[in-house]
């Protein structure tokens, strides 16, 4: 079983190494967060719906299942699709190459085994020129090295997010990974409802009720690198303009949002360090712009 060069190095993660593994395993992982959107009832701003990374991959946790429970996880180490149940049952599928369409149906054969039906709308969102599930046979990439590499940046990532995340007592979104944008992220509430957004869909509106600074880890796509963000919505005036670090970190006016590339952070000295950085200073630059009561919301050392 292979495992990471080293349990604390960051690793390399360029885009042209796994741009086919990265576009299926977010396919599949829509399949999979899907099932848990259906099988969950709504949390504010959708936080029902993301997976969690773990010690092996992602997981969506348990879910209930007519008296019984089930979760699926995403196993980066033995590089399989386990499906388990309360009742002791499961089932298990390879991760390895094969078509968006067949790991569908694959899928849902192990569901209906287990004897658990879930009605999933079969077609993944959040991205252009969307494909249904089942006629997806142009993603069918699995590269396991690029994969585990993936999964260990998450596990070195979440720990920063966690450590951050500890520090602020008002309401807080858990770092978990929404597998819509595919991304992992963590996300600040100032407690003020936000502008309404008449133009925006049900799922924009839910997600930005109330003013948030949110931050994350995009892995890359698109023919983009992988990358740190930070933004504050609404943007209060001279956000655009705010001074943040490290110096490396740049806002993007096209996304409105700061961005950090992740190959900065992976090769600094301290890449955690370097992380916090960022996070620290482009919180500070949006919640003081934006006029949050800091000293309510942040635990006081």
């Amino acid at each position: 079983m292979p495992t990471p060069a080293s349990a604390t190095s960051w690793p390399t993660l360029p885009l042209a190494a796994w741009s086919d593994t990265l576009a299926t395993l977010h396919m599949y992982t829509q399949v999979v967060g899907k099932i848990r959107m259906a099988s969950t009832p709504l949390v504010n701003h959708f936080w029902n719906v993301p997976l969690y990374v773990t010690a092996r991959g992602l997981t969506t946790s348990a879910m209930p299942y007519e008296g019984r429970s089930f979760q699926i996880d995403f196993d980066f180490l033995d590089h399989q699709l386990i499906i388990r149940c309360s009742d002791g049952a499961e089932r298990q599928l390879a991760l390895q190459p094969r078509s968006v369409a067949v790991f569908y149906h694959e899928v849902l054969r192990m569901l209906a085994e287990l004897g658990i039906t879930v009605h999933i709308w079969p077609v993944p969102v959040e991205i252009e020129n969307p494909v249904p599930f089942a006629e997806d046979e142009q993603h069918a990439s699995y590269d396991p090295e690029a994969a585990q590499r993936f999964w260990h940046a998450l596990t070195l990532i979440t720990p920063v997010l966690e450590q951050f995340r500890a520090e602020f007592i008002g309401k807080c979104s858990p770092v978990h990974f929404f597998w819509g944008s595919f991304d992992l992220a963590v996300t600040r509430f100032s407690g003020r409802l936000a502008p309404p957004r008449a133009d925006a869909d049900g799922i924009t509106r839910e997600a930005y009720s109330h003013e948030v600074i949110s931050h994350g880890f995009w892995p890359g796509g698109n023919g983009q690198e992988a990358a740190f963000y930070a933004y504050t919505a609404p943007a209060p005036a001279g956000f655009a303009e705010a001074q943040v670090q490290p110096a490396a970190a740049y806002y993007s006016p096209e996304l409105s949002e700061f961005l950090l590339p992740y190959e900065a952070v992976r090769t600094a000295s301290d890449p955690a360090a370097a992380l916090r950085e960022f996070l620290d200073s482009t919180y500070t630059a949006g919640a003081t712009l934006a006029g949050w009561d800091r000293a309510a919301l942040e635990r006081q050392a």
